[in-house]
């Protein structure tokens, strides 16, 4: 049997989708990953084949410059950091007026070249990540069964009257004005019927039997996965999604580290796991006041800086270890606390771990993401732009001290989910999937 995995460029991408293929690789299955050149390394390190597939102008193998992308590309990254230092609102309507190019490159020189890769690979199961519409628009095309996988908190996919691009929920402290919604509501929708004309134009060439979809975004393979523990998900939004599953989380495992092995053995204070994920270390206003906040603590700080300079971060106590990558899943399984941007990779992975998260959410499905821990009293989200190193530090005391009931909860969730990876639960949703198509097929012979 063979696995096809398609992936952007980019390591925060491939990697969960990576670790969902270690079910078939762990089965003696055949495993090939469809991506690009940046994250080869990657590839390699699970021990998979790689077909070339270029699903954007765009790279990332695990730190994010902006000079290390194409002309084009280049200025499109430095206009999205600039947009976050403005705010919620002005980040999403960036992101929202780059949305074709990034997320339909190129539909009908892609959607072919997939079509051409599956006939080499032929594989018997596809997973293709949700935001690959391209290449999502050459399986569909050509009928060639898949699953596809919400990588992101299950709002990148719509349901019921969401837009994309438009949080169906804001955590407490980030309430954007009533108008600047609007117009941003407005002009998602706008963006919506644009990208899904495009969507319709190049699937009626690919496949002119193929019915016009009325929102592209709301589009899923003949499985869906999420990448999200269900327990947080609102039962009334779950009921909207069909026939789905959630995967919990899909937490690789590390290369071994002697240095951060001999610093998670040097003492016992509790531990702060502190990063901003590849693309957003970039703010390294936001990360100077976090580490200004946890320097007045009784911790010992594990700090992810990406393109942070170490300098950014004032004095560096000796205890602490700061290091441009740290092995995330390894630090999380002993912290007590995680302070993040709220990338869904991030947020899963310290849920697994069983740690509270402190948030400071800044794009796409961040917002809805840390409103949904809120909810659920598993973390705390403060506005990146403006929270003060005292009221990050507040934060930070409670999340370390939570109350009964909230351990009691996290306790839970993280043993749900080690006890059934994400990766099991993903190839069991195949495997169900082909049994229903096989009894679909003898129905109708």
């Amino acid at each position: 049997m063979t696995l096809l995995v398609i992936s952007p460029d980019y390591a925060s991408h491939l990697l969960p989708l990576a670790t969902l293929a270690t079910a078939w690789a762990d089965a003696g299955e055949r495993v090939v990953v469809a991506t690009g050149a940046a994250t080869d390394e990657i590839v390699r390190w699970f021990g998979f084949e790689r077909e070339h597939l270029q699903l954007g102008r765009g790279s990332n193998p695990g730190v994010i410059r902006a000079e290390d992308q194409p002309r084009g590309e280049e200025d499109a990254l430095r206009g999205f950091f600039d947009a976050t230092r403005l705010g919620a609102v002005p980040t999403l309507a960036f992101q929202a007026s780059a949305r074709g190019a990034d997320l339909l490159w190129e539909p009908l020189r892609v959607a072919c070249e997939v079509q051409r890769l599956v006939e080499r690979v032929r594989p018997d199961h596809v997973i293709v990540d949700h935001l690959a519409f391209s290449a999502r628009l050459g399986l569909i095309g050509a009928g060639v069964r898949h699953a596809d996988v919400v990588l992101g908190h299950p709002s990148a996919l719509t349901v019921g009257d969401e837009v994309y691009g438009y949080p169906p929920a804001w955590p407490r402290r980030l309430q954007p004005t009533r108008s600047s919604l609007v117009d941003l509501r407005r002009q998602c929708e706008g963006v919506r019927n644009v990208f899904t004309q495009e969507w319709n134009a190049a699937l009626a060439v690919l496949d002119p039997s193929a019915p016009a979809s009325d929102d592209a975004f709301a589009e899923t393979g003949d499985v869906l996965l999420l990448n999200y523990p269900g327990e947080l998900h609102p039962p009334e939004r779950t009921a909207l999604l069909g026939r789905h599953a959630f995967l919990g989380s899909a937490v690789r495992s590390d290369e071994p580290d002697a240095e951060v092995d001999a610093w998670l053995a040097r003492d016992n204070r509790p531990i702060v796991y502190v990063s901003l994920g590849s693309f957003l270390s970039v703010r390294s206003d936001v990360l100077g006041r976090i580490a200004e906040a946890l320097r007045g603590m009784d911790v010992r700080v594990a700090l992810a800086g990406g393109s942070t300079p170490r300098g950014a971060l004032g004095p560096v106590p000796s205890s602490w270890l700061v290091r441009a990558e740290l092995p995330q899943p390894t630090l999380l399984r002993h912290a007590a606390l995680a302070v993040s941007h709220g990338g869904n990779n991030s947020v899963t992975e310290a849920l697994t771990a069983g740690v509270p998260l402190l948030l400071v959410p800044m794009s796409t499905d961040q917002f809805a993401g840390a409103a949904a821990l809120e909810r659920a009293g598993l973390g705390e989200a403060l506005d990146p732009n403006s929270a003060t190193p005292a009221e990050l530090r507040a934060s930070a005391e409670r999340l370390l001290s939570p109350d009964p009931d909230t351990a009691a909860l996290l306790a839970r969730l993280s043993g749900d989910l080690t006890r059934t990876p994400g990766a099991q639960r993903a190839r069991t949703a195949l495997l169900a999937d082909d049994d229903d198509a096989a009894v679909l097929i003898h129905s109708r012979a």
